[in-house]
């Protein structure tokens, strides 16, 4: 099947970046938007990640839907058909345990995964439509935060949209909660959303799942840097910062640094900007919030959704919860 994708002009997108870059790098202190890791090769690098014995994230979850996706998929759909939809869908591996259960119980699913990584969307496309024939997969690439549409769902069917991965946790609260609003805004009553959201732990174990023993995180970290040489004619050394994971537990949230190890200047050309680094200065690259029981369906509750069930790992580390657009 063709992949049928509403892509922004190679421009808009140029100028999105610059943008990002220029006033990210201008404040202090500075950061970078996460969604900037995934190019090509961020993609794949996180692909990596999510196999490291250190992520527990990705095979937990994977457990709760292994586990619960035939009864996740009966409350969704309430005997109605359900078609599925995925914010930041990736590769979309976890997933496909959602349309096998979902072709078990009515023999076809409609899937909509969207994504910012036509790469990432063409990998999952290729894999779902050769192991699951009954999925029809029509991909869509763009960037969710800044506003999307789905087209209607078909008279008597119900849409499940998916925000799995802990990618909630990446936003800001003020960010999410408006996030959430605006998904609410997109699903009909009767529709339902399903949400991912990695729970507070231990710090050790969190801190393990951020700086790997391999360092594939770190290279994951540092090729942010080697994408602006490459596309904004910047001149950073990536050998000259180091990764750096830290918890912060004011905020429960681990945070994602790359650090100067010397006082040196990069010049980034395409911004005619040149930044002046101290030894031990940092670049904010990335948080990722963990939540406390029940804090998700609050969220939910307050973005408008009533809050269903929620389901989790015998552990307690990662809580899958449901919720219905009333």
């Amino acid at each position: 099947m063709a992949l049928a994708i509403p892509v922004p002009t190679e421009s808009l997108a140029g100028e999105k970046m610059a943008l990002a870059v220029r006033k990210g790098l201008s404040s202090l202190p500075m950061r970078l938007p996460p969604w900037l890791f995934y190019d090509q090769t961020g993609s794949q690098v996180f692909e990596e990640i999510t196999e490291l014995p250190e992520y527990y994230l990705t095979r937990t979850e994977q457990s709760i839907l292994a586990r619960y996706a035939a009864e996740i998929l009966a409350h969704a759909s309430s005997g109605e058909r359900l078609r599925i939809a995925e914010l930041g869908a990736g590769s979309a591996a976890k997933t496909r345990l959602l349309l096998a259960a979902a072709v078990e119980q009515q023999g076809s699913v409609l899937y909509e995964p969207i994504d910012i990584s036509m790469s990432a969307l063409l990998v999952a496309q290729t894999r779902i439509e050769r192991e699951i024939p009954q999925a029809r997969v029509h991909p869509l690439v763009m960037d969710y935060t800044n506003g999307f549409a789905l087209h209607p769902a078909a008279p008597g069917e119900r849409r499940l949209l998916l925000l799995i991965g802990s990618s909630i946790g990446n936003f800001e609260p003020a960010e999410s909660a408006r996030l959430l609003r605006h998904l609410r805004a997109q699903l009909e009553p009767g529709d339902s959303f399903l949400l991912g959201v990695d729970l507070v732990k231990d710090e050790r174990v969190l801190l393990r799942a951020y700086d790997d023993a391999a360092g594939v995180t770190a290279a994951f970290n540092k090729n942010l840097l080697i994408r602006l040489n490459r596309e904004l004619d910047a001149d950073f050394d990536p050998e000259a910062f180091a990764h750096r994971a830290l918890w912060n537990p004011v905020h429960a949230r681990i945070e994602m640094h790359l650090e100067s190890l010397a006082a040196q200047c990069v010049r980034i050309a395409a911004l005619d900007l040149s930044l002046d680094f101290r030894c031990g200065q940092t670049i904010h690259t990335e948080n990722s919030y963990k939540y406390r029981r029940g804090q998700a369906e609050e969220l939910l509750a307050r973005a408008g959704f009533s809050p269903g069930p929620c389901w989790t790992d015998p552990r307690g580390w990662f809580a899958v919860c449901l919720a219905i657009a009333s």
